[in-house]
């Protein structure tokens, strides 16, 4: 799995028009999936964005009970090595992704995280003002 962490003063999902998650104060979290990751992954990576020390004062998200804000992006796993085209054939199938980033958004509010979440194979239009600028990107 693949994630994009970003600290935000807020961020937020837009579905046809409608919000389906927002959030302030927090982490927008934008995962990928590749064929290879299982359950025991998302546990890991949801851990580790849990407890990553990103936030003011070198403080995780799991030590001041921020919102994390986590939108499905298999154009992580996009490889654009050749040509102009990315290739889309290290991301998961969505019958495969799904559940994974489900379990991962499932894992962190087993933690005590408050999520949110965007809508998985929607267009989505994802606002967020990241603070810092601070983003960091996790793969395992």
């Amino acid at each position: 799995m693949r994630a994009v962490v970003q600290t935000v003063s807020r961020a937020s999902v837009t579905v046809d028009g409608s919000v389906v998650g927002a959030i302030e104060d927090g982490l927008l979290v934008l995962v990928g999936v590749t064929h290879t990751d299982t359950p025991a992954t998302a546990q890991a990576l949801a851990r580790k964005v849990h407890e990553l020390r990103i936030l003011d004062g070198e403080r995780s998200a799991a030590e001041v009970g921020a919102p994390v804000l986590v939108v499905s992006q298999f154009t992580l796993y996009g490889d654009v090595r050749k040509g102009r085209r990315p290739s889309w054939s290290a991301a998961a199938p969505a019958e495969v992704a799904e559940p994974l980033v489900t379990a991962f958004a499932d894992a962190l509010r087993a933690r005590g995280a408050p999520v949110a979440t965007g809508k998985f194979r929607a267009h989505m239009l994802v606002e967020s003002v990241n603070v810092g600028p601070r983003t960091v990107l996790i793969e395992l």
